[in-house]
């Protein structure tokens, strides 16, 4: 048995680890320890800003419901591997990545100098997502904020020698090979919705829908969230972590949720093993 102890730098990109990756390596008879300073939608320039915070005042602690300061999180275990992310919604964006990202993995070899730093590379939203219409302020579509991600990933490891999980490789994948690809639909759409029906969602492993009351007008209304991993995400993801970080085969792995179908999660695990032979 291989054991890992791992701790995120991130955000919810990482906090979706929580619903599939420990079930998943303990599948295989390894175990993995996840613990996470992450913060909802935090970029590399906000943690960054958060240590030099810390750093500043002794007394000022942000990370971990400002119960502790990161290098004290970092200081705390042997971690065999801390890694790091950009938000989504800059992961497009080239000139978010520094200095941010040099300054946080100089601080983290300073104060976990035994660990291997490893950088997730997160995923495009979901196609039906507001900023991939016709007039949007990004002006892109998925396949081009997938494009541009994965360059500015694949340049920030080559930069610090550092390996990049393909989390995004995995979801593209996905895409690609759904054989009930993801049917796109009008904005119109929404309003004429009536409960229970929802918007498609079959298709792809980012998003979901949901119905809800607004408090204010007291109306139900259809709430979709577009960029987060759903549970056939999920499950991919920790294939994708697995069998990168413990270097075996997903084929080891027999955990499945019982929201997936086994032949289903067949399809994902072999779609992450893939995402691992291409690499970012």
């Amino acid at each position: 048995m291989k054991k890992i102890k791992v701790l995120t730098i991130g955000n919810s990109f990482t906090e979706s680890l929580t619903a599939c990756f420990p079930q998943v390596t303990a599948s295989t008879g390894n175990e993995v320890i996840v613990e996470r300073a992450n913060i909802g939608g935090c970029e590399l320039a906000r943690h960054w800003s958060y240590v030099e915070a810390e750093e500043r005042n002794e007394i000022c602690r942000i990370y971990n419901g400002g119960g502790c300061k990161l290098r004290d999180i970092l200081a705390s275990k042997d971690w065999n591997v801390v890694t790091i992310q950009q938000a989504s919604h800059d992961s497009w964006r080239t000139d978010t990545f520094e200095p941010y990202a040099t300054n946080l993995i100089a601080y983290i070899r300073k104060h976990a100098p035994g660990a291997e730093i490893m950088i997730q590379q997160t995923w495009a939203y979901r196609a039906d997502h507001p900023q991939f219409h016709p007039g949007s302020e990004w002006g892109i579509s998925q396949a081009e904020m997938y494009r541009r991600l994965t360059e500015n990933y694949r340049m920030l490891g080559q930069r610090h020698g550092l390996r990049v999980i393909p989390s995004g490789v995995a979801v593209q994948l996905s895409r690609e090979n759904e054989w009930n690809k993801f049917k796109n639909y009008p904005l119109t759409l929404l309003s004429e919705l009536r409960w229970p029906d929802l918007p498609p969602q079959a298709g792809d492993v980012v998003g979901s829908c949901w119905w809800y009351k607004n408090q204010e007008s007291g109306e139900m209304e259809v709430g979709r969230d577009l960029i987060h991993l759903n549970i056939r995400g999920q499950y991919l993801q920790a294939c994708v972590w697995f069998a990168f970080l413990f270097g075996l085969p997903t084929c080891e792995i027999k955990y499945v949720p019982e929201e997936i179908g086994n032949t289903d999660a067949v399809t994902l695990r072999q779609i992450a093993q893939h995402a691992i032979e291409r690499g970012v």
